[in-house]
């Protein structure tokens, strides 16, 4: 907390524990409700790392600037680093929006000193400060690294604007400052989603889950909107030029383009299939399908994954060791417990290499509805190189078409790495080590389970229990033969 006398120390404290209180009552601003979000999600201090996707003009510089005076004046000796994607974007708004906000605060104004590169405590220069920094234009990669660095202390804060064209290697340098223990280390960063690469980009997608990530649109029919955009002009740029030009997606959706056009599914696809909600009766006549990827390392994750048509359920997490006794056996019980329990009406398992092969065939031994799937085996469509690259644009068809996935950071991370190309009249995918390589050594278990519930179609229930939901007919006692037997001996002809 700072030094200030007693009288004032408990408004201190107020502005430390609500940054919203503090933008209203000492620099009188209203924010807005992405604004009210970063605010909120800055006065936990849990939080680290903190990232805002959005269009052209929401008002992220001025959320910026305030969560910087928050930091200024409530931490004891803080150091704060700003940058941008260049000099003059960072002279040109962040910084002079600093003094925008400091002349509206009595306090800000005789407590600390604006200077064209630096904003410091009157009364401790050395150790209480904020510093603007930039890197030339003919900077080399290991230069530009080093321009976040230097930053040590008991509390810290990163700040980088329009951080959707920075460099990697700038976030790497400042992120470092997190790892240091005690005290309170900060990271935020805000921009447009220009690029498909960089620390926005990586905030939005692979490293998803280590963000608390607020997104931003000027969507004139989203009611979220941001209310600092003219709905007239997003609709004027959108009439103008189309709601897929790359240009409106990034300045009016707040939304990635599409400039890697090999990119199986984009951020914005997985995060909108995230938040829908649908009614039951939109798919309960749908067949339950359970995809399952076993674990094949010590450790590993197995993956139970339920859909029932354009609904996609939590999946089931399982970290069992093959080295166990009865490794197989404890994964085998707990997928019949889903049938049970969820009423499934069918299972694939991956059994590519053979790793599944031993739950498939407990899972079938106590009568249930399982199939194994080989990744590597012949597509049902002669479009698809092989089964998993026919899976994989099959469930990105679902997403694109409506489906609804629960919110789980780490799915969107790994549904949108993979990428595609099409060579001797078939679509291929990227191989599977490739994708590991992008998720830092992990395997991406979750949406490989997923992607197995669209191994093959599965009949529709019908809701009448006389009718076999499997053969579409009347069951006889000709039907009494194992589903799954024959299914699986169809696929091993095959």
């Amino acid at each position: 907390m700072a030094e200030v006398p007693d009288n004032v120390r408990s408004e201190l404290q107020h502005w430390y524990d609500d940054c919203n209180y503090f933008a209203r009552k000492e620099l009188k601003m209203e924010p807005d409700p992405a604004q009210e979000e970063l605010f909120t999600a800055f006065s936990d201090t849990s939080i680290q790392r903190i990232a805002l996707k959005a269009n052209k003009g929401p008002g992220k510089t001025a959320g910026l600037a305030v969560c910087a005076w928050n930091f200024l004046a409530t931490r004891k000796h803080p150091r704060i680093a700003a940058c941008s994607i260049s000099k003059d974007n960072l002279m040109d708004n962040l910084w002079p929006e600093m003094a925008k906000w400091q002349r509206n605060s009595p306090f800000l104004m005789a407590k600390y000193k604006w200077t064209k590169t630096r904003i410091f405590s009157i009364d401790h220069p050395e150790t209480w400060w904020m510093s603007a920094r930039s890197w030339s234009q003919t900077a080399k990669k290991e230069q530009q690294s080093l321009t976040m660095a230097g930053l040590h202390g008991d509390y810290t804060l990163a700040e980088l604007d329009e951080s959707g064209g920075i460099p990697d290697g700038v976030v790497a340098t400042a992120e470092g400052t997190l790892a240091t223990m005690g005290g309170e280390h900060r990271l935020i960063q805000a921009g447009n989603p220009t690029h498909l690469e960089g620390p926005l980009y990586k905030a939005s997608t692979t490293e998803r889950h280590l963000w608390k990530l607020i997104e931003i649109t000027g969507d004139p029919d989203d009611p979220k909107r941001s209310p600092r955009v003219s709905i007239q002009w997003a609709r004027e740029q959108i009439d103008k030029y189309g709601k897929d030009n790359p240009w409106v997606l990034v300045n009016v959706f707040g939304k990635f383009p599409p400039g890697s056009m090999n990119t199986l599914l984009g951020p914005d696809e997985v995060s909108a299939a995230m938040q829908r909600h649908l009614n039951e009766t939109m798919y309960s006549h749908e067949a339950k399908i359970l995809g399952v990827d076993p674990g094949r390392f010590g450790g590993a994750r197995t993956v139970l994954f339920p859909r029932q048509g354009m609904a996609a359920f939590n999946p089931v997490i399982l970290r069992p060791n093959r080295n166990e006794k009865n490794w197989t056996g404890n994964v085998v019980a707990r997928i019949c417990q889903a049938f049970e329990k969820w009423g499934a009406d069918i299972c694939f398992i991956d059994d590519t290499g053979g790793w599944g092969s031993g739950i498939l065939d407990g899972v079938v031994s106590a009568g249930f509805n399982a199939i194994g799937v080989t990744f590597g085996a012949k597509a049902l469509d002669k479009r698809y190189k092989n089964r998993r690259c026919e899976m994989h644009f099959t469930a990105a068809e679902w997403v694109r078409n409506g489906g609804a996935l629960p919110y789980l950071p780490e799915l969107q991370r790994e549904a949108t790495v993979t990428t595609y190309w099409f060579s001797g009249q078939q679509f291929q995918l990227e191989e599977k080590d490739q994708v590991m390589e992008k998720l830092n050594g992990e395997s991406p278990d979750l949406w490989d389970a997923f992607v197995l519930t669209f191994a093959q179609p599965v009949a529709p229930r019908t809701g009448l229990p006389w009718i076999d939901g499997k053969t579409m007919h009347a069951k006889t006692e000709d039907d009494e033969p194992s589903y799954a037997y024959q299914q699986r001996a169809r696929m091993e002809e095959e």
